[in-house]
This record gives C-alpha cells, sequence and structure tokens, in this order.
C-alpha cells in the first residue's frame, strides 16, 4: 500500500504526466470526499473566520429561528451521525462525470459506484478528448481489471480504509471546534443554517486522524429541510507541526471548499471541492493545489458488480463518441 508520503506526492502540483495517470479519485459520499483529502494527505485543510458570501447565496427570505448554543451542537452531532450513515449506504450506487484539475493539467473521467469499489473510464485530458491510441490502452487497462477481480478487491481494500480514517473524523468533528450560530442563507438547494467554527481549546486528539482537524476555522452549512451538511469552508489559522516538525508541517493559510446537494431521490453528492495547502512531508514539500468537479449523476443498478460497471463504462464511452443526434423538437 502507498505510504502517506506517496499519497501526498500524487496529488501534488508536478508536471504534467506524459500519460493518462490510472488512479481515479472517485468518492461514494460528499463529506467523506472532503475528509479523504484530509485523510490521505495528512493535512488539516483549516479554515477562515469569515468569508465572503458565495456566489448565488443569500439572507433566507423566510428565516427560520436563531439557534441556541444548545440547539446548534445537537444538530451538528445528529447531522454529522446522518453523514456517516450516508457514507455507508451503497444502496443508491450512482454513475456520474468527474473533472480533477491543477493549474497546469485536468483529467475527466466517468465514474460507476459498485457493490465491489467504484470503477472509473478517463475520456479527457486538459478537456481534449482521447486519442484513438488513448482509448485502446483504456480499453486494454478495463479488461484487464475485469479479467483479474484480485486487482479491483485491492482497490476495495484500500477505499475501505480509507473510509474508515474518514469515520474518525467525522466523529471528531463536533468536539474539534466550537460550533455558533450565524444566521440562515439561501442557496440553490432551499435554506441552510450558517454556522461559523472555532477551534475548540480543549479538543484532545485521539489519533493521526483527528490531529488533522487542529488549527481550523469556519464555516459549516446545513440544509434545513434535509438536515444535510450543504457547504464547508475553511482556512488554516496557523502552523501544524506533526512529531515537533519532525514529520512534517502544515503551513498556515491552506483552504478547502466543499459543497455538496441533492442529486435527485434524496441522494446527496459532492458536486464541487477545492482543495489548496502547502506542507512539509519529511524533507519534501508538498504543494495541493486542486479542484474537483463532479456532474451528471445518474442512479445504475443496486448491487451492480465491477464487471458490469465496466461494460457499462464502455457503452457511455461508445455513446460520447459518437453521439445521437437531435431531432427536430428534441
Amino acid at each position: 500500500m502507498a505510504t502517506q508520503q506517496d499519497l501526498l506526492m500524487s496529488e501534488s502540483t508536478q508536471e504534467p504526466p506524459k500519460a493518462p495517470a490510472r488512479n481515479h479519485h472517485s468518492p461514494r459520499r460528499a463529506v467523506a470526499l472532503l475528509l479523504r483529502c484530509l485523510v490521505l494527505s495528512s493535512l488539516p485543510v483549516p479554515v477562515s473566520t469569515a468569508f465572503a458570501q458565495p456566489e448565488g447565496a443569500s439572507p433566507a427570505a423566510s428565516t427560520p429561528a436563531p439557534l441556541s448554543p444548545e440547539q446548534t451542537d445537537a444538530m451538528v452531532r445528529r447531522v454529522l451521525r446522518t453523514e456517516i450513515n450516508a457514507a455507508d449506504d451503497t444502496s443508491h450506487p450512482m454513475q456520474y462525470r468527474l473533472r480533477k484539475s491543477s493549474p497546469r493539467f485536468s483529467t475527466t473521467k466517468l465514474i460507476v459506484e459498485t457493490k465491489d469499489g467504484d470503477v472509473a473510464r478517463l475520456i479527457a485530458i486538459n478537456n481534449i478528448p482521447l486519442t484513438p491510441s488513448e482509448r485502446q490502452n483504456e480499453d486494454t487497462r478495463l479488461q484487464e481489471l475485469a479479467s483479474d477481480p484480485k486487482l479491483q478487491r485491492h482497490r476495495q481494500e484500500r477505499e475501505q480504509t480509507d473510509a474508515e480514517r474518514a469515520r474518525k473524523i467525522i466523529r471528531a468533528l463536533p468536539d474539534a471546534f466550537r460550533y455558533q450560530f450565524a444566521g440562515v442563507v439561501d442557496t440553490p438547494q432551499g435554506p441552510s443554517y450558517r454556522l461559523s467554527f472555532q477551534p475548540n481549546p480543549n479538543f484532545d486528539p485521539q489519533d493521526v486522524e483527528a490531529q488533522a482537524l487542529k488549527a481550523m476555522a469556519g464555516e459549516l452549512w446545513i440544509d434545513v429541510a434535509q438536515q444535510r451538511v450543504t457547504r464547508l469552508q475553511g482556512k488554516r489559522l496557523h502552523d501544524v507541526d506533526y512529531a515537533w516538525g519532525i514529520l512534517g508541517k502544515l503551513e498556515e493559510g491552506g483552504t478547502l471548499l466543499l459543497e455538496q446537494t441533492d442529486v435527485g431521490n434524496h441522494q446527496w453528492r459532492t458536486v464541487h471541492l477545492v482543495l489548496a495547502m502547502n506542507a512539509r512531508v519529511l524533507l519534501k514539500t508538498i504543494k495541493l493545489d486542486t479542484t474537483l468537479e463532479l456532474s451528471q449523476f445518474t442512479p445504475v443498478t443496486s448491487g451492480i458488480g465491477y464487471q458490469q460497471a465496466i461494460q457499462l463504462l464502455q457503452v457511455s464511452s461508445q455513446q460520447l463518441q459518437h453521439p445521437t443526434p437531435s431531432g427536430p423538437g428534441q
């Protein structure tokens, strides 16, 4: 299994690879996606004390009553329990498109969630569709994956390990920060409670994963109607050392932005994630500047296996190459 340093380097800003990368970033659930980034990089993605009102958000026209500190704390704990349960729910798999970009390079992939873990097919590099040779390489890779279940099983095991580490962070969130009701805003999804949070000086992380939450402050938005996280935005307040700086250091000023929404039938998914931070791991300096955009979610058959997903990705790829022309009135 790759070391934490290897995982960090895979996300860092480097020269664009000469061949399509085979790994994919295909999170199964919304908040788990963000926290997976934190865990894989071993970096706390902290948060600022004040943020500009995001585009599309405004004070709610019909504002729910303000929340007391006790109500705010209880809601945070309740909603984060819901997020953990949602991350564990694999009964509503989806196919979607994932565009991952850095300042100098981007990839676009089709992802299918399955009972055997996620499966991805590369469809574009730097917004340019694959060449025939590159498509053949993807065909060959997926054929090898379909014929060797052990490869997918190893990938699924890594996903499960990442998910468990993410759950540790989610469980620590209520105690890691002090939350305060900051109003209600209207979003395209509907009204959301707007909570600000600051580090809890009494927070004592019990593991490496939870330590990633130190020195963070920011905002957490929660959908009023469905009680789900709609937005998490933050910034690191100061440097954080690991093992007195021997193992590494997370530099002040790192930022994150996560947005998730109901993509249909009360199924919530991440639709936007921006992660920017600088860190030192041992003797190497890491620079992360990554944006994930997730879109075009469509349900797939519950219980679908990874080999069926590979066939589905093949069909979807062919449809992209030869789109059906729209007739009059269509």
